[in-house]
């Protein structure tokens, strides 16, 4: 372990995850990863931890005289709407999320959850039904969590009518594949794929407007659509319509007859 894991790990603001959960105790010694040594652990899938902001991890494992081994894990990200949106981005998609933090899941043989800028996961084995032990040590890890336990603001400002149950996510950079859209969120709809990329000020949000303007070739003004809107073409996007309000670039990609609904629908949500 580096110098710089140990220091973090010492003053880190929340308590490391340990086995006290009755009949479990820690085998061998806990442990604190950091950016430069998370490889060492994650190896390659060290780096979806990266795009959200990854600062700290924490880790024990626990066994049970049965033969059961828990190994938890709590990552620190880079804020409350990056932890939530690792969780989505690692959930099981066939499994419903629960409330558990701003979102959990308990399976079989895995639990995860986000709680302010953490993320927790637990895996289990061997190869079996885990839940009730898995369950008790959610609720412990949960309660000893600071931070919210809500989900980002701007899931609410996407329109109920038509969305995709679930598919509501947030992308930590290059929104639709744009650089330009340094990070925001998603939502799947029949009519399109609907956007959000909040901003510093109106005035960074008007910069990333003209910028996805000279982007898109024959880009077409929308009158009275948020304070200034315009649709395009796209080889890949197809029909697009951008809008900003005031610090926030909203809009509809892949686009079909209904989108310019959809997306005043959106902009009519934004605060």
């Amino acid at each position: 372990m580096t110098l710089l894991a140990v220091l973090l790990a010492a003053a880190a603001p929340f308590p490391a995850p340990d086995c006290a959960v009755p009949g479990f105790s820690q085998q061998g010694e806990a442990r604190a990863y950091d950016p430069e040594t998370l490889f060492d652990y994650m190896n390659g899938n060290s780096e979806g931890y990266f795009a959200y902001g990854f600062t700290l991890m924490k880790g024990v494992t626990c066994v049970s005289a049965a033969g059961d081994q828990l190994v938890i894990d709590v990552s620190e990200m880079g804020d409350p709407d990056r932890a939530w949106g690792f969780f989505v981005a690692n959930r099981d998609v066939r499994s419903p999320n629960e409330r558990i933090g701003s979102g959990g899941q308990v399976l079989p043989r895995r639990a995860t959850f986000a709680k302010g800028r953490y993320y927790a996961e637990i895996a289990a084995s061997p190869d079996r039904d885990h839940r009730e032990a898995l369950r008790a040590f959610v609720t412990a890890l949960e309660a000893r969590i600071p931070g919210d336990a809500r989900v980002p603001d701007a899931v609410p400002w996407f329109p109920p009518e038509g969305l995709e149950p679930d598919s509501i996510r947030m992308v930590p950079e290059s929104v639709l594949g744009l650089r330009i859209l340094k990070s925001g969120f998603m939502g799947q709809y029949a009519a399109g794929r609907a956007f959000v990329v909040p901003e510093a000020s109106a005035e960074a949000a008007a910069a990333t407007m003209e910028k996805l303007r000279a982007r898109f070739t024959g880009a077409v003004p929308v009158a009275g659509l948020g304070d200034e809107a315009f649709s395009a073409e796209d080889e890949y996007l197809k029909r697009l319509i951008v809008v900003r309000r005031g610090p926030r670039v909203a809009g509809v990609a892949n686009a079909t007859a209904d989108a310019e609904t959809l997306a005043r629908a959106l902009v009519g949500r934004l605060p």
